[in-house]
């Protein structure tokens, strides 16, 4: 399948460059590369208290000494030194390192990293200790839900509505920026998650057919554009437009005590446009606190839709493969996809929206929802009648995301009930060690869109959704 964004990507910032990997003639450096990866992935398990199986990765005695399981480093050969061999274990191997439940296992580029630091010698500086780092980009988990709090608060003195007949289309602007996105009111309703064995392109993981209940909320018009994201990923284009356009202190104060990604490292278009185009590449975790810092600059309060909301809205009372019937020769009127993209996102909402008039619900660039991603969802829930079911993240990944994209070939990709996950793969550009939490840099086809409640939850549950506890990969 054609890639020409990545290629051209790959070519104009050197590949060595975007994925760590380096040539015969550009020896690995221990202390920054090794040494970030042996701190971030094996102190915390191998330390000076306890080490897992006696054996310490602190200094260049202990890894050439190893421990219950053999020989940890032998200079020059990398398929005798346990440093290696652990690394490339399958996921579900005890042996393991790190471990799945901590990161494990490490990306290609990473163990391609200390097979070749082995094979050049394992060279160690003297004296030099490891010490365990913390994971980078952690977000802080302490004030949190005091944060969320104060959101909802104000979230509750600001919102009007109260039943479904309050509820109409609106345009929003986000305080003191000038900037707005618009906002549909999808109605109350039940209908059948998932696909019937006859649907062309079905997969295996959308069914048996559920019924589910779903109460009534807003959601986006369109995708979440570059021009709002960006107020949120890069402050500076913020505080500038705040400038222009006051506002109420207390949404300036709510919002600045939130977690912001760190400056990307590539221009995160990557050359396909940004004014009206698609906000991309951001993990599950930058979604949700977007959303938070969205409800903080508006006091209404926004979130990621759940895997059934997203489909009940793409539906919009439909119940054949697309939103306008069974046939795909349809949907170039309706979805940016392989056949028609050029290979590159587009603006959204040039093409016809679904009944209810959400745009570019099919293709343009796959949704993040809130839901961990379960092959057998559907059938451990199979007879039951659901109300509002979110299957909550008990890890980082795999989550579920929605709608298929412009650099889907395969037509059935877009369909309503059509599922995809998530994948640490997403980051394999990425050159940081640990990898980013918040950017899925290999990830193009990916975006979001909004939803809001027409029942305001408690602080403690908005904190939640905002927060799922997983983001630390």
């Amino acid at each position: 399948m054609p890639k020409t964004v990545r290629l051209t990507y790959l070519v104009a910032g050197g590949l060595a460059a975007l994925t760590g990997r380096i040539s015969a003639a550009d020896p690995v450096d221990f202390n920054s590369k090794i040494k970030p990866l042996l701190e971030a992935n094996c102190v915390s398990c191998h330390g000076a208290e306890k080490p897992k199986g006696k054996f310490r990765v602190l200094t260049l005695a202990d890894v050439l000494k190893g421990g219950e399981d053999g020989t940890a480093l032998v200079p020059g050969d990398p398929d005798k030194s346990l440093l290696y061999t652990s690394t490339i274990l399958p996921a579900d191997h005890d042996d393991l390192m790190p471990p799945s439940n901590k990161g494990g296992p490490l990306p290609k580029e990473s163990t391609d990293l200390i097979k070749q630091w082995i094979v050049e010698g394992a060279k160690w500086p003297e004296g030099v200790v490891l010490v365990a780092a913390k994971k980078v980009e952690e977000a802080p988990k302490g004030d949190e839900l005091a944060t969320a709090k104060g959101i909802h608060e104000t979230i509750v003195k600001l919102t009007k509505e109260t039943s479904a007949a309050d509820m109409k289309a609106y345009k929003e602007t986000i305080s003191g920026t000038g900037v707005t996105f618009e906002m549909v009111p999808i109605p109350a309703g039940e209908f059948t998650m998932g696909s019937p064995d006859s649907e062309e392109g079905r997969k295996p993981d959308e069914g048996p057919a559920v019924k589910v209940k779903i109460s009534p909320f807003w959601m986006g018009k369109l995708e979440v554009t570059w021009s709002e994201y960006e107020l949120f990923m890069r402050p500076e284009i913020e505080l500038d437009l705040r400038k222009k356009h006051p506002s109420e202190d207390y949404q300036n104060k709510l919002s600045d005590a939130l977690s912001r990604p760190t400056k990307p490292y590539v221009e995160m278009s990557f050359g396909m446009g940004k004014d009206g185009f698609p906000a991309i590449s951001m993990t599950q975790h930058a979604a949700n606190k977007y959303c938070e810092w969205l409800s903080a600059r508006t006091g209404h309060f926004y979130r990621l839709p759940t895997e059934a909301e997203w489909e009940y809205a793409c539906r919009a009372g439909t119940t054949t493969a697309y939103s306008f019937g069974d046939d795909p020769a349809a949907l170039e009127e309706y979805a940016w996809f392989g056949a028609n993209s050029d290979w590159k996102y587009q603006k959204v909402g040039k093409k016809k929206p679904n009944p209810w008039g959400l745009h570019d619900m099919h293709g343009n660039v796959v949704e993040w929802t809130l839901d961990q991603y379960d092959a057998d969802w559907y059938k451990k829930n199979a007879g039951k009648v659901l109300e509002d079911p979110w299957n909550r993240a008990t890890k980082g990944y795999p989550h579920v995301v929605r709608g298929g994209s412009w650099d889907d070939e395969d037509a059935t990709a877009l369909r309503s009930s059509a599922r995809r996950f998530s994948d640490k793969a997403w980051k394999i550009q990425d050159p940081q060690l640990p990898k980013s939490v918040w950017y899925h840099t290999d990830a193009q086809f990916l975006g979001m869109r909004l939803v809001r409640p027409l029942k305001v939850p408690s602080a403690e549950e908005a904190n939640k959704y905002w927060n799922n506890g997983v983001e630390r990969e």
